[in-house]
C-alpha cells in the first residue's frame, strides 16, 4: 500500500467519524473523533476472533506511519502556525510575563516533579527503573498539548483573558518541552559524564531563542511580501511556504522549528500587521484556508491517536501504573503553576481558581505520544508508552468533556458571593 493510499484511507476516516460526530454525538471535534476511533478499534478486536482480515489491515496502515516523524516534522508546524495565526496578540502581550514563566520555568518544574515522583510510585508497584528515564517520561508529559487545547477551549466557555494563558503557554511549552525531552535524552543516550552543564544550556539556548528568532525574521519577511502586494491567492501561498520552509530551516539549523512557527504566526496574525498588509479579502482568505488546514490535520491526528493503540504493548501492571500517573501528572502541573499564579494574580487580575482550571484544561494529545513513541527500548520505551496513552486518554476524554463544567460552576460560585 503507497502513501497515496494510506492517505487515503486516513482522510476517509476522518470524514467518516467526524460525520458522526458532528451528526450524532455533538462532542467537540477533538473528544469526538479520539472517542469514535477507540471505538472502532476495539471493534476491529472484536471482529478479529472471527475475522482478523480489517484488523491486519489497520495494523498494516499503522506500520506504515511513523507517528513520531509525521507528527513532529510534519503536522506540528502547520497545526501550530494556525493556531497561532488566530491567537488575540493584543491579550498576548498583556499576560507575556506569566505566559512565559509558565511555558518555562512551570515545565521544568513539573518534569523534574513528575520524574521523582514517578521513580518511586514505579519502585512501590515492583518496577525497577532508571530515574533519568523518569524524567524523560516527566519532559514529555509536562508540556499540554497546543492542539488538543486549542480544539476544546473553543466551546468550553473560558473567560478571554484565562483562555489567552492556557493557549499562549501551551503554544509556546509545546516547544520549550522538546528541546527539554531531547537535552534530557540526550544526557541519558551518553551517559550523564559525557555531557556537561554548558552543553545543555548552549543546547537549550540554541533551541529556544534560536527558534524564537527564526520565527521572529519569517514573521518580519512575510509581513514584507504581504504588504508589498494585494493578490490574496499569492498571499495565502505566501503563508503556507513560510510554514515549510521555516520548518525546513529550522531543522537545518538545529533549533526549534515550533517555536519558530509559533513567533511567526503570531506575528503575521497581529492586528497591526493584518490591518497594514492585508486587505480584507486576504484576511477573510488567509484565516479561512488555515481553519481547514487546522481542521484537517487535527481529524487525521486524533485519528491516528486512536489507531496507535495498535502497537502499544498492554500489560496490567502498565495500565496500572498509566492509572497511578494520572494524579500524579496533574498534582505536578497543580504545584509547577503555584508560585508564577501567586506571583502574578494581583498584577492582572487573574480570574477566581486560574490554577484549577489551568491544572484541569491543561490538555496532553498527540506530542506526548510522539515524544514517547521516540523512547529507545532501554529507555522502557514499552512501559512509559502505555502510562503516556493512559494520561492521554483520560486528559482528552475526561478532562476534556469536564472543563467547560467546571468553568461554569467556578462562574456561578462567583456571582452568588455577589
Amino acid at each position: 500500500m503507497d502513501y497515496f493510499m494510506i492517505t487515503t484511507v486516513l482522510v476517509c476516516l476522518a470524514a467518516v467519524f467526524g460525520y458522526i460526530n458532528v451528526r450524532f454525538l455533538k462532542l467537540p471535534n477533538t473528544i469526538g473523533l479520539m472517542l469514535i476511533t477507540i471505538l472502532f478499534t476495539l471493534g476491529v478486536f472484536g471482529l478479529s476472533y472471527v475475522d482478523a482480515t480489517l484488523l491486519n489491515a489497520e495494523r498494516y496502515i499503522i506500520s506504515q506511519i511513523d507517528f513520531r516523524s509525521v507528527l513532529l516534522d510534519i503536522m506540528l508546524s502547520f497545526l501550530l502556525f494556525a493556531g497561532a495565526l488566530h491567537t488575540n496578540f493584543e491579550q498576548l502581550k498583556v499576560q507575556r510575563w506569566p505566559v512565559l514563566i509558565f511555558a518555562t520555568l512551570g515545565v521544568l518544574v513539573s518534569t523534574f516533579l513528575v520524574g521523582i515522583m514517578m521513580y518511586y510510585v514505579l519502585m512501590l508497584i515492583g518496577l525497577e527503573v532508571n530515574f533519568i528515564y523518569c524524567l524523560l517520561f516527566g519532559a514529555l508529559i509536562s508540556p499540554t498539548d497546543p492542539i488538543a487545547v486549542l480544539g476544546i477551549l473553543k466551546k468550553a466557555g473560558v473567560p478571554k483573558k484565562l483562555e489567552t494563558k492556557i493557549v499562549g503557554e501551551s503554544l509556546f511549552n509545546d516547544g520549550v518541552g522538546v528541546v527539554i525531552f531531547l537535552t534530557i535524552f540526550q544526557i541519558a543516550n551518553s551517559g550523564a559524564g559525557n555531557v556537561s552543564i554548558t552543553d545543555v544550556a548552549k543546547l537549550f539556548g540554541l533551541e529556544v531563542f534560536g527558534g524564537i528568532l527564526l520565527g521572529a525574521l519569517l514573521g518580519w519577511i512575510t509581513y514584507r511580501l504581504l504588504k508589498s502586494i494585494d493578490d490574496y491567492d499569492i498571499e495565502v501561498i505566501i503563508t503556507l511556504a513560510v510554514v515549510m520552509v521555516g520548518t525546513a530551516i529550522a531543522h537545518k539549523l538545529h533549533v526549534s522549528a515550533p517555536l519558530a512557527v509559533v513567533t511567526a504566526g503570531l506575528i503575521v496574525g497581529n492586528d497591526t500587521v493584518r490591518d497594514t498588509a492585508m486587505s480584507e479579502v486576504t484576511e477573510t482568505y488567509v484565516d479561512k484556508f488555515w481553519e481547514l488546514i487546522d481542521i484537517l490535520l487535527n481529524t487525521i491526528l486524533f485519528v491516528l491517536i486512536g489507531m496507535e493503540m495498535l502497537v502499544i504493548t498492554f500489560k496490567g501492571t502498565y495500565i496500572f501504573a498509566g492509572l497511578i500517573a494520572v494524579p500524579v501528572v496533574l498534582l505536578c502541573r497543580y504545584i509547577s503553576l503555584l508560585f508564577p499564579i501567586k506571583f502574578f494574580e494581583k498584577r492582572l487580575n487573574f480570574v477566581p481558581k486560574t490554577n484549577l482550571i489551568m491544572t484541569w484544561g491543561g490538555l496532553r494529545g498527540g506530542i506526548s505520544i510522539a515524544l514517547a513513541l521516540g523512547l529507545t527500548a532501554e529507555m522502557e520505551r514499552d512501559l512509559f508508552l502505555v502510562i503516556t496513552y493512559v494520561v492521554v486518554i483520560f486528559s482528552i476524554l475526561v478532562q476534556g468533556l469536564t472543563v467547560g463544567n467546571l468553568v461554569k460552576k467556578i462562574e456561578q460560585k462567583k456571582l452568588s458571593k455577589k
